[in-house]
């Protein structure tokens, strides 16, 4: 008592001053401490790898810190007015304000978590085929959203806002926005359809052959779409879209096909069994192609200038620029193939039978011959 009486005397008899500077005090200083005993227990983890418990301590650092000074500067301002005993009509709303510090902070809490948690279970679903992003990115979307939400009306409960007048105006309301925005909240379905089914996701080359989309896919929203084209440009396609067309995922196949038709001159019809053989051989054999697949070489048609061959197979690889490369080779040997049967490949070419001329002549000076001699 002797010590507090003393600090009064220093500040010249201001009690209200002491109680608020020893409040701020005492909040800086159990702030200082759970900085430090966190940021401990963080480095602490993050050295022994323990992500998902991590999570939890490194969501809580921000939060905690926030809780504790609004708690702090709440009391002290209260302390202040009673002291003061001025506008004490608002120490009620203070005090209503307060009851919503908690309920801000563990909204915040769960908001920060579900983010580390998004970030951690995205790399675990790079390396596990159980798991996919797409999948990760909807639920932590959807828990944020319920966060923000109960978050939101536990505040305005704490303000004196009826919950039950809130959701019958909430029902009512949303009878109308659902007619006036119909589209907007076809997107946002849309949007959950793609997280639902998933289609496709970030990173994958898709392509629709009913509209002029092609690209890859760069971000998947709750209300439209975002796919870079080849050319660069960003594509923005709202989700109810995708609900209406096709869609093909080129990322997904399992092989590209090789498919060509190719002709050897009218001249070297004896010697196409023999090409034909050789190249489903050199197909067989090829390491690139996969035999497990349809593999198919056979003589086709006869052409309008050649006699037409067709290979139909398929690579084991999806890269595009690989499979060009495959496919480059195998067209390469082909003509190789053809070569080493001394045939040639054909191209267009046309043969003109002309009638002999002098012939002609012969035979109408001959007619004319008789005809004289029968006159």
């Amino acid at each position: 008592m002797e010590i507090w009486a003393n600090l009064v005397a220093l500040f010249g008899g201001q009690v209200w001053l002491l109680l608020v500077i020893s409040i701020l005090l005492i909040t800086a200083i159990f702030d200082v401490i759970q900085r430090r005993v966190l940021k401990s227990t963080h480095l602490y983890l993050e050295r022994k790898k323990r992500v998902w418990l991590d999570s939890f301590v490194d969501a809580a650092r921000a939060p905690v810190s926030f809780f504790i000074w609004v708690t702090g500067t709440i009391l002290a301002l209260t302390t202040l007015i009673l002291q003061l005993e001025i506008y004490i009509g608002i120490v009620d709303y203070i005090n209503a304000f307060k009851n919503t510090i908690l309920t801000l902070s563990v909204g915040w809490f769960v908001i920060r978590l579900v983010q580390r948690l998004e970030t951690h279970l995205k790399t675990f679903a790079s390396g596990d085929d159980r798991l996919d992003e797409v999948t990760v990115e909807a639920l932590a979307k959807i828990i944020k959203l319920f966060a923000f939400i109960l978050t939101g009306l536990f505040f305005l409960n704490a303000f004196g806002v009826s919950l039950t007048g809130l959701l019958a105006f909430g029902g009512v309301g949303g009878i109308a926005i659902g007619f006036a925005a119909k589209d907007l909240l076809g997107n946002v379905f849309g949007g959950l359809m793609l997280y639902l089914d998933k289609p496709f996701k970030v990173g994958e080359w898709i392509r629709s052959p009913d509209r002029e989309i092609e690209g890859t896919v760069e971000n998947i929203g709750w209300r439209m779409t975002t796919v870079r084209t080849f050319d660069k440009r960003p594509l923005y396609i709202p989700n109810g879209i995708f609900a209406n067309i096709a869609i093909e995922n080129p990322s997904r196949m399992t092989n590209r096909r090789i498919k060509e038709t190719m002709g050897v001159r009218y001249a070297d019809v004896h010697k196409m069994r023999d090409i034909i053989q050789t190249v489903k051989m050199m197909l067989k054999n090829h390491p690139d192609i996969d035999t497990r697949q349809t593999l198919i070489v056979n003589f086709n048609q006869f052409g309008p200038s050649s006699l037409d061959f067709f290979i139909y197979t398929f690579t084991k690889t999806i890269n595009w620029i690989r499979f060009h490369e495959v496919k480059e080779d195998v067209l390469l040997k082909i003509s190789d193939i053809v070569e080493a049967h001394d045939a040639e490949m054909a191209f267009p070419t046309r043969t003109l039978h002309i009638e002999s001329v002098v012939d002609n002549e012969v035979a109408e000076v001959q007619t004319l011959g008789d005809e004289n001699r029968v006159r």
